[in-house]
Protein backbone atom coordinates (compact mmCIF):
# COMPACT_ATOMS: atom_id res chain seq x y z
CA UNK A 1 0.00 0.00 0.00
CA UNK A 2 1.45 3.25 -0.62
CA UNK A 3 1.59 5.76 1.81
CA UNK A 4 -0.72 8.76 1.30
CA UNK A 5 1.61 12.26 0.68
CA UNK A 6 0.70 14.61 3.68
CA UNK A 7 0.70 18.35 4.39
CA UNK A 8 3.89 18.96 5.23
CA UNK A 9 4.07 21.64 8.04
CA UNK A 10 6.79 24.30 8.44
CA UNK A 11 7.71 25.55 11.55
CA UNK A 12 7.86 29.43 12.86
CA UNK A 13 9.22 31.24 15.42
CA UNK A 14 8.07 34.44 17.88
CA UNK A 15 10.04 36.37 19.88
CA UNK A 16 10.19 34.01 22.97
CA UNK A 17 11.64 31.45 21.32
CA UNK A 18 14.69 33.48 19.65
CA UNK A 19 17.25 35.16 21.22
CA UNK A 20 20.41 37.34 19.83
CA UNK A 21 23.87 36.52 20.15
CA UNK A 22 26.51 39.40 21.06
CA UNK A 23 28.84 40.37 18.53
CA UNK A 24 32.43 39.79 18.06
CA UNK A 25 32.86 44.22 18.27
CA UNK A 26 31.09 46.00 20.86
CA UNK A 27 29.96 50.03 20.11
CA UNK A 28 28.67 52.34 22.68
CA UNK A 29 25.16 52.59 22.32
CA UNK A 30 25.18 56.50 22.06
CA UNK A 31 27.54 55.92 18.90
CA UNK A 32 24.37 53.49 17.20
CA UNK A 33 22.81 55.27 13.98
CA UNK A 34 19.22 53.77 14.58
CA UNK A 35 17.72 56.45 11.93
CA UNK A 36 14.19 55.23 9.88
CA UNK A 37 13.50 56.29 6.35
CA UNK A 38 10.69 56.00 3.95
CA UNK A 39 10.45 57.67 1.38
CA UNK A 40 12.12 60.74 1.36
CA UNK A 41 11.40 60.99 4.78
CA UNK A 42 14.21 60.52 8.00
CA UNK A 43 13.00 59.81 11.11
CA UNK A 44 15.52 59.75 14.45
CA UNK A 45 13.51 56.99 16.50
CA UNK A 46 12.65 53.98 14.18
CA UNK A 47 9.04 53.48 15.92
CA UNK A 48 5.55 54.10 14.79
CA UNK A 49 2.27 54.18 17.10
CA UNK A 50 -0.17 52.24 15.34
CA UNK A 51 -3.07 53.80 14.09
CA UNK A 52 -5.42 52.72 17.15
CA UNK A 53 -8.15 55.02 18.77
CA UNK A 54 -6.76 54.31 22.06
CA UNK A 55 -2.67 55.01 20.79
CA UNK A 56 -3.28 58.07 18.70
CA UNK A 57 -5.37 61.41 18.36
CA UNK A 58 -4.13 64.67 16.95
CA UNK A 59 -2.31 65.82 20.19
CA UNK A 60 -0.94 62.17 20.74
CA UNK A 61 0.51 62.16 16.95
CA UNK A 62 2.26 66.10 17.73
CA UNK A 63 4.08 64.66 20.86
CA UNK A 64 4.93 61.75 19.17
CA UNK A 65 6.37 63.62 16.53
CA UNK A 66 7.88 66.23 18.19
CA UNK A 67 9.96 63.80 20.08
CA UNK A 68 11.17 61.66 16.68
CA UNK A 69 8.81 59.07 15.71
CA UNK A 70 5.89 59.09 13.51
CA UNK A 71 2.18 58.48 14.89
CA UNK A 72 -0.32 56.97 12.50
CA UNK A 73 -4.03 58.58 13.04
CA UNK A 74 -6.51 56.29 12.00
CA UNK A 75 -8.77 57.92 9.42
CA UNK A 76 -11.92 55.74 10.06
CA UNK A 77 -12.01 56.10 14.19
CA UNK A 78 -13.50 58.13 16.72
CA UNK A 79 -11.62 60.86 15.63
CA UNK A 80 -13.49 61.30 12.14
CA UNK A 81 -16.41 59.77 12.82
CA UNK A 82 -17.72 62.56 15.62
CA UNK A 83 -17.80 65.92 16.46
CA UNK A 84 -16.46 64.71 20.08
CA UNK A 85 -13.92 62.47 20.07
CA UNK A 86 -13.19 62.82 23.81
CA UNK A 87 -16.56 61.86 25.16
CA UNK A 88 -16.88 58.60 23.08
CA UNK A 89 -13.59 57.44 23.99
CA UNK A 90 -14.66 58.08 27.62
CA UNK A 91 -17.33 56.68 26.97
CA UNK A 92 -15.38 52.83 25.44
CA UNK A 93 -13.59 52.89 28.91
CA UNK A 94 -16.41 53.20 31.33
CA UNK A 95 -18.13 50.80 29.31
CA UNK A 96 -18.55 47.30 31.22
CA UNK A 97 -16.24 44.40 29.96
CA UNK A 98 -19.90 42.05 28.48
CA UNK A 99 -21.08 44.98 26.56
CA UNK A 100 -17.71 46.39 24.88
CA UNK A 101 -18.49 44.34 22.17
CA UNK A 102 -22.04 45.50 21.01
CA UNK A 103 -20.92 48.75 22.07
CA UNK A 104 -17.88 49.13 19.95
CA UNK A 105 -19.74 48.09 16.93
CA UNK A 106 -22.25 50.74 17.38
CA UNK A 107 -19.65 53.23 17.53
CA UNK A 108 -18.04 52.56 14.47
CA UNK A 109 -21.12 51.84 12.57
CA UNK A 110 -21.68 56.12 12.43
CA UNK A 111 -20.73 56.92 9.41
CA UNK A 112 -16.78 58.89 8.59
CA UNK A 113 -17.08 63.21 7.94
CA UNK A 114 -14.99 64.01 5.57
CA UNK A 115 -14.96 67.76 7.45
CA UNK A 116 -13.47 65.85 10.14
CA UNK A 117 -10.60 64.21 8.28
CA UNK A 118 -9.27 67.27 6.81
CA UNK A 119 -9.76 69.18 10.30
CA UNK A 120 -7.66 66.20 12.11
CA UNK A 121 -4.75 66.41 9.71
CA UNK A 122 -4.71 70.31 9.79
CA UNK A 123 -4.14 70.55 13.99
CA UNK A 124 -1.26 67.98 13.29
CA UNK A 125 0.40 69.92 10.59
CA UNK A 126 0.00 73.40 12.19
CA UNK A 127 1.98 72.46 14.94
CA UNK A 128 4.27 71.42 12.72
CA UNK A 129 4.58 67.51 12.89
CA UNK A 130 4.84 65.20 10.84
CA UNK A 131 1.40 63.63 9.86
CA UNK A 132 0.75 60.01 8.81
CA UNK A 133 -3.03 58.27 8.57
CA UNK A 134 -4.08 55.15 8.28
CA UNK A 135 -7.46 54.47 5.65
CA UNK A 136 -8.75 50.83 4.95
CA UNK A 137 -8.38 49.35 1.06
CA UNK A 138 -11.84 49.92 1.28
CA UNK A 139 -12.02 53.94 1.91
CA UNK A 140 -8.58 54.87 0.25
CA UNK A 141 -9.90 56.33 -2.81
CA UNK A 142 -12.61 58.20 -1.08
CA UNK A 143 -10.21 59.49 1.71
CA UNK A 144 -6.47 59.29 0.24
CA UNK A 145 -7.72 62.64 -1.68
CA UNK A 146 -8.76 64.58 0.95
CA UNK A 147 -5.99 63.59 3.36
CA UNK A 148 -3.37 64.87 0.57
CA UNK A 149 -5.15 67.86 0.21
CA UNK A 150 -5.16 68.40 3.83
CA UNK A 151 -1.29 68.38 3.94
CA UNK A 152 -0.62 64.69 5.05
CA UNK A 153 2.73 63.66 4.64
CA UNK A 154 1.93 59.59 4.89
CA UNK A 155 -0.28 57.35 3.86
CA UNK A 156 -1.14 53.95 5.35
CA UNK A 157 -3.22 51.82 3.39
CA UNK A 158 -3.88 49.24 6.06
CA UNK A 159 -6.07 45.75 6.70
CA UNK A 160 -5.56 42.62 8.63
CA UNK A 161 -4.82 41.08 5.37
CA UNK A 162 -3.81 42.89 2.15
CA UNK A 163 -2.62 41.54 -0.74
CA UNK A 164 -1.15 43.02 -4.16
CA UNK A 165 -4.25 40.72 -6.04
CA UNK A 166 -7.93 40.90 -4.74
CA UNK A 167 -10.91 39.01 -6.09
CA UNK A 168 -14.41 40.63 -4.90
CA UNK A 169 -17.55 41.45 -7.00
CA UNK A 170 -16.58 45.05 -7.69
CA UNK A 171 -15.83 46.10 -10.82
CA UNK A 172 -12.48 47.81 -10.15
CA UNK A 173 -11.02 47.37 -6.84
CA UNK A 174 -7.86 49.83 -5.15
CA UNK A 175 -5.02 49.57 -7.62
CA UNK A 176 -1.77 50.66 -5.66
CA UNK A 177 0.16 51.68 -8.66
CA UNK A 178 -2.44 54.42 -9.29
CA UNK A 179 -2.90 55.78 -5.84
CA UNK A 180 1.08 56.13 -5.04
CA UNK A 181 0.84 58.10 -8.42
CA UNK A 182 -2.00 60.34 -7.50
CA UNK A 183 -0.35 60.51 -3.69
CA UNK A 184 3.15 61.57 -4.60
CA UNK A 185 4.26 60.78 -1.01
CA UNK A 186 5.19 57.65 0.89
CA UNK A 187 2.97 55.23 1.03
CA UNK A 188 2.88 52.07 3.86
CA UNK A 189 0.95 49.24 3.11
CA UNK A 190 0.29 45.81 5.51
CA UNK A 191 -0.32 43.95 6.37
CA UNK A 192 1.19 40.68 5.30
CA UNK A 193 3.22 37.99 6.84
CA UNK A 194 4.85 35.99 3.28
CA UNK A 195 7.61 36.53 0.97
CA UNK A 196 5.71 36.57 -1.94
CA UNK A 197 3.01 38.59 -0.77
CA UNK A 198 5.68 41.43 0.62
CA UNK A 199 7.45 40.81 -2.94
CA UNK A 200 4.14 41.13 -4.94
CA UNK A 201 2.97 44.51 -3.10
CA UNK A 202 6.46 46.35 -3.26
CA UNK A 203 6.45 45.77 -7.04
CA UNK A 204 3.12 47.94 -6.72
CA UNK A 205 5.32 51.29 -5.92
CA UNK A 206 4.75 51.68 -2.24
CA UNK A 207 7.47 52.44 -0.26
CA UNK A 208 6.98 50.24 2.93
CA UNK A 209 5.16 47.30 4.16
CA UNK A 210 3.67 46.82 7.22
CA UNK A 211 4.61 43.09 8.97
CA UNK A 212 1.69 40.93 11.19
CA UNK A 213 -1.27 39.63 11.11
CA UNK A 214 -2.95 39.00 14.52
CA UNK A 215 -0.10 39.76 16.94
CA UNK A 216 -1.45 42.58 18.28
CA UNK A 217 -2.84 42.43 22.43
CA UNK A 218 -6.04 43.56 21.50
CA UNK A 219 -6.09 41.61 18.15
CA UNK A 220 -8.34 38.17 17.96
CA UNK A 221 -7.85 37.36 14.82
CA UNK A 222 -6.33 34.41 15.40
CA UNK A 223 -8.76 33.04 17.69
CA UNK A 224 -11.16 33.79 15.44
CA UNK A 225 -10.30 33.10 12.33
CA UNK A 226 -6.71 30.91 12.64
CA UNK A 227 -5.24 32.94 10.35
CA UNK A 228 -1.65 34.50 11.72
CA UNK A 229 2.43 33.54 11.42
CA UNK A 230 4.24 34.32 14.35
CA UNK A 231 6.79 37.62 14.13
CA UNK A 232 9.90 36.73 14.05
CA UNK A 233 9.75 33.80 10.97
CA UNK A 234 6.86 36.71 9.37
CA UNK A 235 9.54 39.68 9.72
CA UNK A 236 12.45 37.20 8.18
CA UNK A 237 10.07 36.39 5.08
CA UNK A 238 9.28 39.88 4.49
CA UNK A 239 12.78 41.15 4.96
CA UNK A 240 14.15 39.03 2.34
CA UNK A 241 11.51 39.80 -0.45
CA UNK A 242 12.36 44.09 0.27
CA UNK A 243 16.40 43.00 -0.14
CA UNK A 244 15.09 40.86 -3.51
CA UNK A 245 13.24 43.68 -4.14
CA UNK A 246 15.57 46.42 -4.38
CA UNK A 247 18.14 43.97 -6.00
CA UNK A 248 15.83 43.87 -9.50
CA UNK A 249 15.15 47.90 -8.94
CA UNK A 250 17.17 49.35 -6.84
CA UNK A 251 14.32 51.17 -4.70
CA UNK A 252 14.56 50.97 -1.07
CA UNK A 253 11.54 50.29 1.11
CA UNK A 254 11.14 49.60 4.57
CA UNK A 255 9.83 46.79 6.82
CA UNK A 256 8.03 47.57 9.30
CA UNK A 257 7.03 45.01 12.29
CA UNK A 258 3.58 45.67 13.31
CA UNK A 259 2.22 44.60 16.47
CA UNK A 260 2.86 41.64 19.48
CA UNK A 261 5.82 43.96 20.64
CA UNK A 262 5.59 44.60 24.38
CA UNK A 263 9.32 44.72 25.74
CA UNK A 264 11.88 46.64 24.54
CA UNK A 265 13.39 42.33 23.82
CA UNK A 266 10.85 42.13 21.70
CA UNK A 267 11.66 45.16 19.50
CA UNK A 268 15.85 44.69 19.50
CA UNK A 269 14.47 41.03 18.17
CA UNK A 270 12.44 42.55 15.39
CA UNK A 271 15.58 44.49 13.79
CA UNK A 272 17.56 41.49 14.27
CA UNK A 273 14.89 39.53 11.99
CA UNK A 274 15.18 42.64 9.13
CA UNK A 275 13.12 45.01 10.04
CA UNK A 276 13.46 49.07 9.50
CA UNK A 277 11.28 49.93 12.04
CA UNK A 278 8.38 48.55 14.53
CA UNK A 279 4.69 49.81 15.21
CA UNK A 280 3.67 49.50 18.58
CA UNK A 281 0.45 50.03 19.92
CA UNK A 282 -0.18 48.67 23.78
CA UNK A 283 2.88 49.84 25.32
CA UNK A 284 1.94 53.45 24.15
CA UNK A 285 -1.53 52.90 25.31
CA UNK A 286 0.05 53.50 28.64
CA UNK A 287 0.92 56.81 27.86
CA UNK A 288 -0.43 59.19 30.41
CA UNK A 289 -1.05 61.16 26.96
CA UNK A 290 -2.73 58.34 25.36
CA UNK A 291 -6.29 58.96 24.33
CA UNK A 292 -7.69 55.46 25.33
CA UNK A 293 -7.90 56.08 29.20
CA UNK A 294 -5.94 53.76 29.96
CA UNK A 295 -7.97 50.87 27.78
CA UNK A 296 -6.77 49.47 24.41
CA UNK A 297 -9.04 47.79 21.99
CA UNK A 298 -8.90 46.27 18.21
CA UNK A 299 -9.30 47.90 14.98
CA UNK A 300 -11.48 45.36 14.08
CA UNK A 301 -14.62 45.61 15.92
CA UNK A 302 -16.84 47.45 13.06
CA UNK A 303 -17.80 44.67 11.15
CA UNK A 304 -21.26 44.02 11.79
CA UNK A 305 -21.16 40.23 12.78
CA UNK A 306 -17.30 38.77 13.28
CA UNK A 307 -15.81 41.49 15.22
CA UNK A 308 -11.79 40.81 15.66
CA UNK A 309 -10.52 42.66 18.38
CA UNK A 310 -11.30 43.13 22.49
CA UNK A 311 -10.44 45.79 24.64
CA UNK A 312 -7.99 45.26 27.36
CA UNK A 313 -6.93 47.20 30.45
CA UNK A 314 -3.49 48.72 29.96
CA UNK A 315 -3.40 51.56 32.71
CA UNK A 316 -1.60 54.41 32.70
CA UNK A 317 2.19 53.89 33.57
CA UNK A 318 4.32 56.67 32.18
CA UNK A 319 4.38 59.71 29.85
CA UNK A 320 5.49 58.95 26.09
CA UNK A 321 8.76 60.42 26.29
CA UNK A 322 9.63 57.99 29.69
CA UNK A 323 8.22 55.07 27.25
CA UNK A 324 10.24 56.13 24.48
CA UNK A 325 13.44 57.29 26.45
CA UNK A 326 13.31 56.57 29.98
CA UNK A 327 14.09 57.10 32.69
CA UNK A 328 12.72 53.74 33.37
CA UNK A 329 10.23 52.99 36.89
CA UNK A 330 10.06 48.89 35.75
CA UNK A 331 12.19 45.88 34.91
CA UNK A 332 9.90 44.43 32.82
CA UNK A 333 11.25 46.01 29.77
CA UNK A 334 8.01 47.97 28.95
CA UNK A 335 10.03 51.63 29.14
CA UNK A 336 13.07 53.10 27.30
CA UNK A 337 12.60 50.96 23.93
CA UNK A 338 14.95 53.54 22.58
CA UNK A 339 17.41 52.70 25.01
CA UNK A 340 16.98 49.45 24.81
CA UNK A 341 17.49 49.39 21.06
CA UNK A 342 20.88 51.19 21.36
CA UNK A 343 22.36 48.77 24.01
CA UNK A 344 21.37 45.64 22.28
CA UNK A 345 22.78 47.55 19.23
CA UNK A 346 26.25 48.09 21.16
CA UNK A 347 26.49 44.45 22.37
CA UNK A 348 25.90 43.20 18.95
CA UNK A 349 28.66 44.80 17.35
CA UNK A 350 25.88 47.02 14.60
CA UNK A 351 26.83 50.73 13.93
CA UNK A 352 23.17 51.15 12.04
CA UNK A 353 20.28 49.40 11.55
CA UNK A 354 21.38 47.68 8.68
CA UNK A 355 24.19 46.07 10.25
CA UNK A 356 21.53 45.23 13.14
CA UNK A 357 20.24 43.12 10.30
CA UNK A 358 23.19 40.80 10.28
CA UNK A 359 23.20 39.80 14.08
CA UNK A 360 23.09 36.34 14.84
CA UNK A 361 19.94 34.99 15.87
CA UNK A 362 19.26 31.28 17.80
CA UNK A 363 16.40 29.50 18.41
CA UNK A 364 16.31 29.30 22.25
CA UNK A 365 13.11 28.73 23.64
CA UNK A 366 14.46 28.69 27.52
CA UNK A 367 15.94 32.11 27.15
CA UNK A 368 13.81 33.82 29.30
CA UNK A 369 12.92 31.17 32.12
CA UNK A 370 16.91 29.87 32.31
CA UNK A 371 17.91 30.99 35.90
CA UNK A 372 15.22 32.76 36.62
CA UNK A 373 13.51 30.71 39.36
CA UNK A 374 13.79 33.19 41.96
CA UNK A 375 11.94 35.65 39.52
CA UNK A 376 8.74 33.32 38.59
CA UNK A 377 8.26 31.73 42.11
CA UNK A 378 8.32 35.30 43.49
CA UNK A 379 6.51 36.32 40.74
CA UNK A 380 8.86 39.22 39.95
CA UNK A 381 7.47 41.05 36.74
Amino acid sequence: MTRPKFKQLERAYGFDEVSLVTGDTTVNPDQVDINFTVGSLTFPVPILASAMDAVVNPSFAIKFSSLGGLAILNLEGVQTRYDNPGEILEHISQTPERETTALLQEIYSKPIKEKLVGKCIETIKKAGAVCAASVTPANAKRLAPIAKDAGIDVLVVQSTVTTARHISRSYRGLVLPELCQMMSLPVIVGNCCSYSTALELLRTGIDGILVGVGPGAACTTREVTGVGVPQISATIECAAARDSYFKESGKPTAVITDGGIRTGGDLCKSFAAGADAVMIGSPLAQAYEAPGNGYHWGMSHSHPALPRGTRIKVGRTASIEQILFGPTSVTNGTQNFVGALRTSMGVCGARNIKEMHKTRMIIAPSIKTEGKYFQMTQLVP
